[in-house]
């Protein structure tokens, strides 16, 4: 594996470790629960989430490495904020295992992406619009609250990430072999696959997973 893949692997572990330490560790405690999810805080907190993603994406090419791993981290940090909800709903065996599952699946892409000889970057536009097609749909069953509609939406949602994870790491193998071998790059890499791999999570936790509920 080339250098600059093994170190987005190892950011993108420190990103996702971050994240699920966070979520568990705010799980645990009532009070910050309380200011989280019954208060304006969390919409604060998808505020910054979203404006983390546009300021990393658009200025990733114009940052120093410890500005990228910051960014990188403080939004690994805040997403952790919001997905202590998981450790509420779901049970922690059956987070353990669909953990287990995402890993694996994201694995077996990421491998294909890796070996794979086709050009894939014509997939890139085909996947952006796939996943705008769902956000579209994702919103619109919010109000509609189809309970088929949203099993649907995650299956397909599950299948687009997992072609991200392919796509995005046969990109990062291109620009380790146009020699643009950067710290920078590496975590905009972790970033990227980070978003693959916790998407991939969440929407088979919803079609798989054990609610403490059920």
């Amino acid at each position: 594996m080339n250098k600059l893949l093994s170190k987005s692997f190892m950011y993108m572990f420190i990103g996702l470790l971050l994240t699920f330490i966070t979520g568990y560790v705010v799980s645990t405690n009532e009070n910050m629960l309380e200011a989280i999810f019954n208060s304006s805080f969390y919409w604060i907190i998808f505020i910054v989430e979203i404006a983390l993603v546009i300021f990393f994406s658009a200025r990733i090419t114009k940052m120093s490495k410890t500005t990228a791993t910051i960014c990188f981290l403080l939004y690994s940090f805040v997403s952790g904020l919001t997905f202590s909800s998981i450790f509420i709903i779901f049970e922690i065996s059956s987070i353990m295992y669909v953990f287990l599952a995402t890993a694996i699946l994201f694995g077996i892409f990421g491998l294909i992406g890796y070996f794979t000889n086709l050009d894939l970057s014509k997939f890139g536009t085909y996947l952006l619009m796939a996943l705008i097609g769902i956000l579209i749909c994702s919103l619109i069953n919010i109000f509609l609250g189809n309970t088929t509609f949203d099993i649907i939406i995650s299956i397909i949602a599950v299948l687009i990430f997992l072609g991200y994870t392919a796509y995005d790491i046969n990109r990062i193998k291109e620009l380790s072999d146009n020699g643009l071998n950067s710290e920078v790059l590496a975590i905009h890499g972790a970033f990227e696959l980070y978003l693959d791999f916790i998407n991939i999570f969440l929407h088979l936790l919803s079609l798989i997973g054990n609610s403490k509920d059920s």
